[in-house]
């Protein structure tokens, strides 16, 4: 026997259960797909680079920063 008891085991395999829990930060809506969210990005950061310089300003963002964003791929964060 290792030594550890079986409610270390647990308590450590909970740990590491909690570690992989991914926090996707996203304003896409709750219950999407993963193709659905896909789909969500593509439009979205679309919409970002058809966004004139006052519509930037008022979402707070610069032309570069818009312009970074919506180069991304679908599939990046």
């Amino acid at each position: 026997m290792s030594g550890m008891s079986d409610v270390r085991l647990t308590l450590y395999a909970q740990e590491l259960v909690q570690d992989q829990d991914v926090v996707v930060r996203t304003n896409a809506p709750k219950g999407l797909s993963l193709w659905g969210l896909f789909q969500h990005r593509r439009v979205t950061r679309r919409a970002l680079l058809t966004l004139n310089e006052d519509q930037l300003r008022d979402i707070g963002l610069s032309y570069d920063q818009a312009r970074c964003e919506g180069l991304k791929p679908f599939w990046r964060e």
